[in-house]
């Protein structure tokens, strides 16, 4: 029987898309394919009796299609700062085995490497928040901007039916990088949301 866990804080997303992401909307990628990354910070939570506050961990992801359609090679990054225990607990939660958007999405990753216990740097700061986790993984937010007047512009969405978060604010990708997955962007789709999951 699985474990009852709650779990609530910020997420950080990016992938290789335009800004909005198409598949906030149920539309298909915009290269056809994705390579998106989350990265969580929990301020609250716990998986039965194993607290998860403070805890930090980025899954990303290089699908060879659309996320529905599988076959992703994944990466999970924990926070070295964590037990052997907390990182177990987001180890199973990664895999689909205990509900929350994993249990719908963690099909779609049959291959899952780590965790890799690595330094993480994370700086919450709204659309220029950013992160590094070891030598290989960075992601850097920035405000988009308007093309023309090159003045900031900060749209969002509200999603009732979003998986992994309800309500974020868009941003743009200063940089995003996961060495171990050939990812390399910038100028693509980020954003910024609170996040409250619950399970078991």
């Amino acid at each position: 029987m699985a474990e009852s866990w709650t779990m609530k804080g910020t997420v950080l997303i990016a992938c290789n898309c335009a800004y909005g992401c198409p598949c906030n909307f149920n539309a298909l990628p915009t290269t056809g394919k994705c390579e998106g990354e989350w990265t969580w910070h929990v301020e609250e939570g716990a998986y039965g009796t194993v607290d998860l506050r403070d805890a930090t961990f980025t899954l990303a992801v290089n699908w060879p299609g659309a996320i529905h359609e599988g076959n992703g090679v994944a990466l999970l990054l924990v926070d070295e700062r964590t037990t052997a225990a907390q990182r177990d607990a987001i180890h199973t939660l990664v895999k689909g085995e205990a509900g929350g958007p994993w249990g719908v999405l963690g099909w779609t990753w049959p291959t899952l490497h780590g965790p890799e216990a690595v330094p993480f740097e994370l700086e919450l700061d709204g659309l220029r928040s950013r992160v590094r986790a070891g030598a290989g993984f960075e992601l850097e937010l920035e405000p988009i901007r308007n093309p023309v007047s090159g003045a900031e512009v900060t749209p969002g969405a509200v999603l009732p039916q979003g998986i992994v978060f309800k309500q974020g604010d868009f941003a743009s990708t200063r940089c995003y990088r996961v060495e171990a997955l050939g990812i390399d962007y910038a100028d693509t789709y980020a954003a910024v949301a609170p996040f409250a999951y619950e399970g078991g």
